[in-house]
């Protein structure tokens, strides 16, 4: 008996007629996951950047609140600016120091870059960012006079 078939017979057999996608996703995504970085696609690089934190945006009736998930970036690795009704958070998630062999990366390190426009006017001097737990919370208010108000009829 061959090697091959060997392991065939060592392979549970399914019924073809039933099929899982969501198993069938899994195996394949391991698969890509544990094949050397020349057969698995990468990001290109675009300005310098290496990657985008993902992001939730709230919006109240006075402020916006942007929640970033950035673990491992420390404060002094973060800026955050306004052009605008623009904001913009860059900074770096910095490679720690290892002993052994790294042997699979999930996560991305490296440079990032997270922009958003906001559709009204924002007041720049009570914006507010707190980073806690890997999380950045950046609060920016509405301009005061673009605020809707209830106006008294007479």
């Amino acid at each position: 008996m061959t090697d091959i078939e060997q392991v065939q017979e060592q392979q549970p057999r399914l019924d073809p007629r039933i099929r899982n996608p969501f198993t069938e996703m899994e195996a394949w995504t391991n698969r890509i996951g544990t094949q050397p970085t020349l057969f698995r696609p990468e990001w290109p690089m675009i300005d310098g950047v290496d990657f985008t934190p993902i992001a939730d945006i709230e919006e109240t009736d006075t402020a916006w609140t942007v929640e970033v998930e950035l673990p491992g970036v420390k404060k002094k690795d973060l800026t955050v600016e306004t052009h605008g009704r623009t904001v913009v958070i860059t900074g770096e998630r910095k490679e720690k120091e290892r002993e052994g062999v790294l042997r699979q990366r999930r996560r991305a390190m490296g440079s990032f870059r997270y922009e958003v426009t906001l559709p009204r006017d924002i007041d720049v001097d009570g914006i507010d960012a707190s980073l806690d737990h890997g999380e950045l919370v950046v609060t920016i208010p509405k301009q005061s006079h673009q605020q809707p108000r209830k106006v008294k009829i007479n």
